[in-house]
């Protein structure tokens, strides 16, 4: 894998993995319409693992809250704020470990890597999230996530398992609905990726550990590396500019990229 392809595809899943435009979705149509190889899933792995760090760096005080209240939770006790976010964070997560561990027993997850159901998913998903954010109230914060609102969010999670969706897109569409302020619903929305990450870096490790050589350990470093500070730039960039903007700049994007790769589709 050369130096530049490495590069691409690290700065691109760094960059579209917490901004509402659908990281999976650009990493598939890259090799389609970019005339790349496939990266393989060894540096799918290496740029989720860049992400996560960089996810947790940024939000420290809260993961550390979080890891301070599991060994509480583990003893059945949600009675500190971390403890009960810990709690939270694992409940949200159920839903897209178990539909995603249902899509690739199946193999299903292979028929939806199409460019129509890309630029679909691109197209419809970033509408929503434009309703949802127009039309949401602000009337929720982080402090007001309850198991309630954990489940629902979670099921909308779920959907990003459709590749173009977004992650953050569906999880703050979600958020949006419940109530939650532009802020806040991108806080928790990062938030609950931290499991998730977790979660599919282990199965897509299961599956390539026996096969990953010296040079692949190399390259998947270095694209973690990437992965990290491009996704660190773009937290810090997207939760600053929330205070003051809404995610319509984020919609237009996914808007016209979806009406491209439905021309190239069906054209």
């Amino acid at each position: 894998m050369t130096l530049f392809h490495l590069f691409i595809v690290a700065v691109i899943q760094g960059l579209t993995e917490f901004l509402p435009v659908s990281s999976s979705g650009h990493l598939i149509l890259l090799p389609r319409l970019g005339g790349f190889d496939d990266q393989g899933q060894v540096i799918d792995v290496a740029a989720h693992v860049g992400t996560l760090l960089a996810v947790i760096v940024y939000f420290w005080p809260d993961v550390r809250g979080a890891l301070g209240g599991l060994p509480r939770l583990l003893t059945g006790r949600i009675d500190t704020p971390g403890a009960r976010l810990a709690f939270l964070l694992l409940v949200a997560a159920i839903p897209v470990i178990v539909v995603g561990l249902a899509l690739n027993l199946t193999g299903f997850s292979d028929v939806l890597r199409s460019v129509a159901v890309i630029g679909w998913a691109m197209l419809l998903f970033g509408l929503l999230l434009y309703w949802m954010d127009q039309r949401g109230a602000s009337i929720k914060s982080q402090a007001d996530w309850t198991l309630r609102d954990a489940i629902r969010m979670g099921l909308w999670q779920a959907l990003a398992l459709i590749p173009g969706t977004s992650r953050s897109g569906i999880t703050i569409t979600g958020a949006r609905a419940l109530g939650y302020g532009r802020h806040d619903a991108a806080k928790l929305a990062m938030l609950m990726s931290i499991p998730t990450i977790i979660a599919s870096g282990v199965l897509m490790a299961s599956e390539v550990a026996l096969r990953a050589d010296v040079a692949a350990a190399r390259d998947g470093l270095l694209a973690a590396l990437l992965a990290f500070l491009a996704a660190l730039l773009a937290l810090a960039v997207m939760m600053r500019l929330l205070r003051r903007v809404s995610f319509t700049p984020y919609v237009i994007y996914r808007v016209a990229l979806g009406l491209v790769l439905l021309a190239i589709a069906y054209g």
